[in-house]
C-alpha cells in the first residue's frame, strides 16, 4: 500500500476539533534522541504521534527504535516509509558509502517482524487537507529533497493539500505561497508558534530527530495544533555522546558518530 487516508474521530479542522500532533522524522536508529523527543512531546500534551520515515540507518539502536515504533503504531500512531526504511528490504535503494555500511549492518540486527513492518509502511498519509510524506509529494520512491523555495513550489504545485509536512532534508524549514502565488520561505525559531492561515498553502520540513544537519546537535521535531492551525518547531537536547559512543562500539563508520556533535 502506498497511500493512507484517515477518516476517524481524530479527524480535525473541518469538524473544529483541536488536537496536538507531534510530528517526527529521520530518527535514524538514535534511541537517545528519540526517547528525548517522545518525552518532550508528551510533556507538552501531544495527543497523536506522526512519524515521517527513516526510523533506521546511521545509528546503533535500530531494534529498539523499530520495536518502539511498532508499539506506538499499534496504539494509533501514524507512520510512513523513508528511503532508509525501504533500503532494509530493497537492495536497489541507492545510498552513500557510510549509509550503505550502516544499512547493511542494520539488516543483520533486525528480525523478520521489524523488517516486515518497515517494508509495509505506506508512502504517504492524508488527513483534513494535510499531506504527510517523507520526501516526494508524488507517489513513487524518488526521495527528492525539498531544499529551496523552488523545490517547495514544485511540490505544492503537484498536490492539492493546503499543508504538506515532510522530512528527509534533516534541516528545519518552512515555505508558504502568498495570495499572489509567490513562494516565501521562513526560518523557524524553536519554541515559537507559526500560524498557517488556511487561505494560503504551506510546506513544512521537520528537521531530524536522530541526525540534525543544520549546525545544531539538538534533536528536532514539530508540534501541530489543529485547532489554532499553527506549528511549533522544538529542539530537544539529548545524550549525544552516548549515542555517538554506541555507533563507534558497533563498528559503524566513525563519521556517523562524529557528525552528531556537530549537527552536520
Amino acid at each position: 500500500m502506498v497511500c493512507c487516508r484517515a477518516e476517524s474521530a481524530y479527524s480535525t479542522g473541518v469538524q473544529g476539533v483541536s488536537v496536538l500532533i507531534a510530528m517526527m522524522s529521520d530518527i535514524h536508529s538514535n534511541r537517545e534522541a528519540f526517547e528525548a523527543c517522545l518525552h518532550d512531546a508528551r510533556s507538552r500534551g501531544a495527543e497523536r504521534l506522526f512519524f515521517l520515515g527513516d526510523f533506521v540507518g546511521y545509528g546503533a539502536d535500530p531494534v529498539w527504535v523499530v520495536d518502539t515504533a511498532m508499539e506506538l503504531v499499534a496504539g494509533g500512531a501514524v507512520a510512513i516509509q523513508g528511503n532508509h526504511d525501504n533500503a532494509v528490504s530493497d537492495f536497489r535503494e541507492e545510498l552513500n558509502a557510510e549509509a550503505e555500511v550502516a544499512i547493511t549492518w542494520t539488516r543483520g540486527q533486525l528480525g523478520p517482524e521489524a523488517r516486515q513492518f518497515l517494508a509495509g509502511l505506506p508512502m504517504r498519509f492524508e488527513e483534513d487537507l494535510r499531506l504527510f510524506v517523507h520526501a516526494d509529494v508524488q507517489n513513487g520512491r524518488r526521495w527528492h529533497y525539498i531544499d529551496s523555495p523552488e523545490a517547495a513550489d514544485r511540490a505544492l504545485e503537484s498536490c492539492s493539500a493546503q499543508a504538506v509536512f515532510c522530512g528527509h532534508l534533516h534541516r528545519p524549514a518552512l515555505y508558504g505561497i502568498t495570495a499572489t502565488g509567490r513562494i516565501t520561505s521562513f526560518r523557524p525559531v524553536s519554541g515559537v508558534a507559526i500560524p498557517l492561515p488556511r487561505h494560503r498553502r504551506w510546506l513544512a520540513v521537520l528537521g531530524s530527530v536522530g541526525q540534525p544537519r543544520d549546525g545544531s546537535p539538538a534533536a528536532s521535531y514539530v508540534m501541530l495544533d489543529t485547532g489554532k492551525n499553527d506549528i511549533t518547531y522544538h529542539r530537544v537536547p539529548y545524550d549525544v555522546d552516548g549515542a555517538a559512543t554506541k555507533i563507534r562500539l558497533a563498528g559503524l563508520p566513525y563519521k556517523l558518530a562524529e557528525r552528531l556533535g556537530k549537527g552536520r
